[in-house]
Formats: C-alpha cells, sequence, structure tokens
C-alpha cells in the first residue's frame, strides 16, 4: 500500500525521486496526458525505507538497477493537482544507474510501463525552458548541493 492518504482536505503523498546526470543531461519523465516533467520515481510504500523504495521504483518503471548515492532534498512541497490539494514529503536522492546504465537520448521514450511515462534526457542548462516541477529544480539541478537541504515549496 502506497503511503498517499486522501482525505477530505487534501491528498498527502510521500514520494522519492532520482537524479540522474550524464553527460550534463537529466533524465525526467512525465505522465504522458500531463504537460509537466518531474524527475523519475514514485510513491513510497508503507513500511518501506525511502532508498529501497527509490531502488524499486527505478527497476519497475526503467528497468534499471541503481545505487543510491545521498539525499540532496527534503522536501515539503503544497500544490493543486487535478483540482486537489497536495501535501507532499519528498526525498531527492543522486542516483547512479549500475551496469544497465540509461542510454543518453534526447528523444522521448517509454518506460517498462508503457504508454503510461513518458522519459527524455533534458541538457541541465536549458531546464529553465521547460515546464519542471516542483520549480525549484530547475535551478537546483544546476547546482548539486554538498549537504543535505530542507525546502518548503508553496506552488500557486
Amino acid at each position: 500500500m502506497d503511503a498517499t492518504f486522501h482525505l477530505e482536505e487534501g491528498v498527502f503523498n510521500y514520494r522519492v525521486a532520482g537524479i540522474i546526470i550524464k553527460d550534463d543531461h537529466v533524465l525526467l519523465h512525465k505522465q504522458t496526458t500531463d504537460d509537466y516533467w518531474a524527475l523519475p520515481g514514485g510513491r513510497v510504500k508503507i513500511l518501506e525505507d525511502s532508498n529501497t523504495s527509490l531502488r524499486r521504483e527505478m527497476e519497475e518503471e526503467l528497468g534499471y538497477h541503481v545505487e543510491v548515492e545521498r539525499l540532496l532534498w527534503v522536501t515539503e512541497n503544497f500544490f493543486t493537482y487535478k483540482q486537489r490539494p497536495f501535501h507532499e514529503l519528498g526525498f531527492y536522492y543522486k542516483i547512479q544507474a549500475r551496469k544497465d546504465a540509461p542510454i543518453l537520448s534526447l528523444e522521448p521514450f517509454f518506460g517498462l510501463e508503457g504508454e503510461r511515462l513518458t522519459y527524455q534526457w533534458f541538457p541541465i542548462n536549458k531546464l529553465e525552458t521547460i515546464s519542471l516541477y516542483p520549480t525549484f529544480l530547475k535551478t537546483a539541478l544546476t547546482q548539486i548541493p554538498q549537504h543535505t537541504e530542507h525546502l518548503i515549496i508553496e506552488q500557486k
């Protein structure tokens, strides 16, 4: 069971995301029907730690076996999605793909789950030109922090 709770007031979601950087490009994904991009990852399951969750999500979605390097950001993200208020707790990790390393292609592609999610590599220095959420990533990915940072994000 995912650690996502649908309440009358809104939705609480616990999410992990992985940052894979290769040749100054970062891998992003989006639900095919959405018009914005995000880092790949997914929901944490009840009684599952965030490292295990991220490794599971990357294997399920892309078939990548990853090594989790370090936690970069912990976010408390408040936003609206499909007319519902969300309170999302996010853990953003720098990760490396193992021997099944992703091939850098600038063309969009689908993962193992079919056409539900679209993936694409984007040049880090061009992130300001795309719709990327949470928006702090547009600049934060150009300056990876040395230590874990805690951010509170209120998107209007």
